[in-house]
């Protein structure tokens, strides 16, 4: 790859997001990194022969800027890069809740924005990332950011408007799984059985139940049904996940979780 790409405060996501671009074919001396501890920018350097800078120095440099700080930190990042950012560089926001405006109206006029949210399966390269363009960004930004993103994962285009849902769904989705098997591995520690191998059942049953919805082309509803048997043990769970109001529970979770989103997008930290 030609281009240089600076990611700006990398944590956990923006290493996984590096290390993937790495193995789909970037140089690392074309990558470039910003930290808030100069320990943890040497410790990338060491790990992945990257190049640590500061945040203008990466402005100045980079033809593509993915922004990876929390969004309550994102305004004063933007302050810092402002000066430094020429109206031909792509900004790449990975800031939950924060609309490509917020960035338009900061920047020079003209700067190419595109906003992702991605989740915490980046870190094992099965990442759902989400891309919307902003009022400048161009086809070919948005096929860039795909090429980026889709080194640790799937990408989906989605309108603008629809980011706060999909970041209810996917960007926040890990962690209602990883509850759901907490719950179930209490059940099944209830239900007589030690706790690993109440882990080990609830793990594989989720990755066989993942791979047969991706893989099958079958609706969930005809999957559960081909495991619902009539008077069976299932219809009996299920009875009881619909007595007490589950499927109306997640609706509502995720809902709130939308809703912060958009708090997020009016500055309500």
């Amino acid at each position: 790859m030609s281009q240089k790409v600076a990611v700006l405060g990398t944590g956990k996501i923006g290493e996984a997001l590096l290390s993937g671009m790495i193995r789909g074919g970037w140089t690392p001396a074309d990558l470039l990194v910003t930290a808030r501890r100069p320990e943890r920018a040497e410790e990338l350097r060491a790990r992945h022969g990257v190049t640590p800078v500061t945040n203008p120095e990466a402005a100045k440099t980079a033809d593509t800027l993915i922004l990876t700080v929390k969004p309550q930190d994102m305004g004063a990042l933007l302050d810092e890069l402002a000066p430094h950012i020429p109206a031909d560089r792509l900004i790449i926001s990975g800031a939950a809740g924060i609309p490509t405006s917020f960035y338009e109206e900061r920047l020079a006029p003209g700067t190419p924005v595109v906003r992702v949210m991605t989740n915490t399966p980046a870190l094992v390269d099965e990442a759902m990332s989400v891309i919307s363009a902003g009022t400048h960004a161009t086809a070919e930004h948005l096929a860039h950011a795909e090429e980026i993103f889709g080194s640790v994962g799937k990408t989906l285009r989605v309108p603008e408007s629809q980011q706060d849902a999909c970041t209810a769904l996917s960007g926040s989705g890990p962690a209602y799984f990883f509850y759901l098997v907490e719950a179930m591995t209490d059940a099944g520690i209830l239900l007589g059985l030690p706790r690993d191998k109440a882990h080990d059942l609830i793990v594989q049953s989720a990755i066989g139940a993942a791979v047969m919805l991706r893989d099958s082309g079958e609706h969930p509803v005809k999957l559960r049904e081909n495991v619902t048997s009539p008077a069976g043990t299932t219809i009996n769970a299920i009875r009881e996940l619909e007595n007490h109001g589950v499927r109306a529970a997640l609706i509502a979770a995720l809902e709130a979780a939308r809703d912060r989103s958009r708090e997020l997008a009016s500055g309500n930290n």
